[in-house]
């Protein structure tokens, strides 16, 4: 089930952050698990040599846009890397029921499928809209390669890195330009100033669908939270070492004392913050009041009756004297803030956005698409990221030598030229 959620996130998602490949691992799967090393000398395109077809090898169709070999297998080794921790337990994961009668096999192809016709539609989107590539976009990345090759040490070794994370880098600048035309359309859509720009009271509502609130509290600890308990296994079992009676019988009273002040207060916000610096234990390491503007939590972020007790106020509301696993709480309700929740709005409306292209546009594969095997290809990647990790080692190893060898070198000049200066002059 956890890999069917992180699937479908992705399958929707076009936040992809391409930057610099440092050692080849961008995220990738590790390949160290004893598989033979592709000889590199025998590749000339990644995607032929790892499933069998050629990168520009259309693989399906979406609203007239060709979806190829290269990036459907982008967007599958991209999920499988992001789905599993250990690679050696892939002859195993593939078979893996997602709960929705699909394997995980499936549930990858799928949405790696997804993903590519995102990325083949948006473009198509995005010219409706008058919208094209930004002129200094190419310019940005063709530095950025050229730094890359710098780095990698040739463009042998940069096309290399590239193929580690099974990309090419004509992929490499596709999903680029298609990320800068994302970001231009959003703005377009959504941006402030545009006619689909959200309103507080749009951002608000979705927030609150979304089970978030914002409250602040004075809390009289009736436990030791630098003890907590353990079971017979040693596990914390969420609860803490209790203060004694007396002790937790003046923190009922003084809560008591607290509330009746703020029942009879005038401004009772003022004399909240006022009792909360003064009496409130929810404190940092430090002694500084933690949440001293009011926590904003999802459902199910806070223990469960201080949840229940915040989401049952309205704002500016202050509740009872709520008992949890910590002590006592008075809760105020504060208003949630638009601004932070502005940006998951506008995501979302972008998500739907998508979903609704892809609903417009369904994906129709071509015979070529019956070729892709989602294990072989994996395997075969994991053997080529082996070879390519040998390369990379070699080529460290090298460095090193080189930079041995020319600090002795150095030193035994420095040494002569010490000797040399100690002779008297003729």
């Amino acid at each position: 089930m956890t890999h069917l959620k992180r699937l479908g996130a992705l399958s929707l998602s076009l936040a992809l952050t391409l930057t610099a490949l440092s050692g080849c691992q961008n995220g990738a799967a590790s390949s160290s698990q004893g598989e033979e090393p592709i000889d590199l000398a025998s590749v000339t395109d990644p995607y032929l040599t790892t499933a069998g077809l050629s990168g520009d090898t259309v693989v399906a169709r979406a609203g007239g846009a060709d979806i190829t070999a290269g990036s459907l297998l982008y967007w599958m080794a991209y999920l499988v890397d992001s789905s599993i921790q250990d690679p050696s337990s892939m002859d195993t994961i593939w078979e893996l029921d997602m709960g929705n009668g699909q394997t995980f096999e499936q549930g990858v192809l799928d949405a790696a499928l997804n993903n590519a016709a995102l990325y083949a539609l948006l473009p198509t989107q995005a010219q409706a809209e008058g919208i094209s590539v930004s002129p200094d976009l190419s310019q940005q990345v063709s530095d950025m390669m050229a730094s890359m090759e710098t780095q990698a040490g040739s463009a042998e070794l940069l096309d290399h890195s590239l193929w580690y994370n099974a990309l090419s880098p004509e992929l490499y600048t596709t999903l680029f330009e298609v990320n800068d035309l994302n970001s231009q359309l959003q703005e377009k859509l959504y941006g402030e100033g545009s006619a689909g720009y959200p309103t507080d009271d749009q951002v608000l509502s979705f927030a609150q669908d979304q089970g978030y609130y914002r409250a602040k509290h004075i809390l009289l600890k009736t436990v030791d939270t630098n003890s907590p308990l353990t079971d017979e296994n040693g596990n914390p079992t969420g609860e803490y070492e209790p203060l004694d009676e007396a002790t937790v019988a003046e923190k009922k009273a003084l809560a008591e004392d607290l509330l009746a002040q703020l029942q009879a207060a005038g401004d009772k916000e003022a004399l909240f913050d006022q009792l909360m610096a003064q009496y409130s234990e929810d404190t940092a390491s430090d002694g500084t009041l933690n949440g001293a503007d009011g926590y904003t939590a999802a459902s199910g972020q806070m223990v469960e009756p201080f949840e229940t007790a915040a989401l049952a106020l309205s704002d500016g509301e202050i509740s009872g004297i709520v008992e949890s696993v910590y002590g006592y709480h008075i809760i105020l309700r504060l208003p949630l803030d638009p601004a932070n929740f502005r940006s998951g709005y506008i995501a979302q409306q972008m998500t739907d956005l998508r979903q609704g292209w892809l609903d417009a546009n369904p994906v129709e594969t071509t015979e070529a698409f019956a070729q892709v095997d989602p294990p072989a290809f994996y395997e075969n990647l994991l053997s080529l990221r082996t070879a390519i990790e040998e390369e990379m080692n070699a080529q460290q190893e090298a460095a090193d030598a080189s930079s041995s060898s020319a600090g002795s070198s150095s030193s035994s000049a420095a040494s002569s030229s010490s000797s040399s200066s100690d002779q008297p002059a003729a």
